[in-house]
């Protein structure tokens, strides 16, 4: 199925995911299969994929069909940093109308962590729910974040039902503490959940449009707008990069404790792959860029004939660790 029929197919039901309790089906679980790879299965992705992943967790699979096409320890929980806003937008996205206004109050900004990514909303001042979204998606600004889920009815009630979100839709590793993905105890997710987002999202028409737009105007303080840039290198491509052939988006994130994390999706040839990638080792300049666009390159060469395996290769222990 080409995926723009996916996705009209799908926007009327992930819509209704809060109010009905509607689910997609989860991406094929890549870990634990009821029956071990044979040998051949379990070496011929390692054989055929790119060097130098030095990821603690990643996975790439296929948009359409939500066949892992290859991973390793996809369901290790990991701090996910801005990349749980995924989960934040297919849980509240639906809710409101892109032209209703929020007049921003002191309320609605409180507690907002220090060091957080910010887009410059300002209290007093007035911004329609797409300026927000644009916020979200294009800046991670975790003030649009505060004041989207005070409209949702607070901080903890969006928590609570995000992580009523991930149970739906058959994602386990995660749970959510902080709904911008600011680091906090207890606070996790997984390659594996990450891209159950991603494609979650991906079929809601909206979610599609703003985790793909690479430059908006913005609400400027006094009238008039700013441009912003999406803060995703492999989408607008900058810092050294170009920008990645088919690019649809989806959400990159960082922090002290998660380290530099993508959730990132891309379309050619009739294919839509998504590569998640958390937490690369290397200390290499856009190095989580770098391994996304190598398992999306990857993916697209092996997509039409690649068997879905439960291990990307020999010593992955896939959904054995916490």
């Amino acid at each position: 199925m080409a995926f723009d029929a996916l996705v009209s197919k799908k926007a009327g039901a992930l819509a209704m995911i809060a109010a009905a309790g509607v689910s997609l089906s989860p991406i094929p679980a890549d870990a634990r299969p009821a029956a071990a790879p044979t040998a051949r299965q379990a070496a011929a992705p390692a054989r055929h994929l790119p060097g130098g992943l030095s990821a603690l967790a990643w996975l790439v699979a296929d948009v359409n069909t939500g066949k892992v096409l290859a991973s390793k320890n996809s369901h290790r929980k990991l701090a996910p940093a801005s990349t749980l806003k995924t989960l934040f937008a297919v849980t509240v996205l639906p809710k409101f109308s892109a032209k209703r206004v929020r007049q921003v109050s002191a309320g609605d900004l409180a507690g907002l962590g220090s060091g957080s990514s910010l887009v410059g909303v300002r209290q007093g001042q007035s911004y329609t729910v797409a300026d927000l979204w644009n916020g979200v998606f294009l800046r991670s600004g975790n003030d649009a974040v505060h004041v989207l889920a005070a409209m949702n009815g607070g901080w903890s009630a969006t928590a609570r039902e995000m992580q009523q979100t991930a149970r739906r839709l058959g994602a386990r590793d995660t749970t959510v503490k902080s709904p911008d993905g600011y680091d906090a105890p207890g606070q996790v997710s997984s390659a594996y959940d990450l891209t159950v987002f991603a494609r979650a999202g991906l079929a809601n028409e909206d979610f599609a449009r703003y985790c793909s737009t690479p430059r908006v105007g913005f609400p400027a303080a006094g009238g008039g707008s700013v441009q912003i840039e999406n803060t995703n290198r492999m989408l607008v491509g900058s810092h050294g990069l170009s920008r990645y052939p088919g690019i649809i988006g989806v959400k990159n994130g960082y922090t002290s404790k998660a380290g530099n994390t993508l959730v990132a999706a891309a379309r050619r040839n009739g294919h839509t792959l998504i590569a998640t990638v958390l937490n690369p080792q290397s200390g290499e300049l856009n190095g989580v860029y770098k391994e996304a666009g190598a398992l999306l390159d990857w993916g697209f060469d092996h997509v039409a004939r690649s068997e879905p395996v439960g291990r990307s290769g020999p010593g992955d222990d896939d959904g054995e660790d916490s």
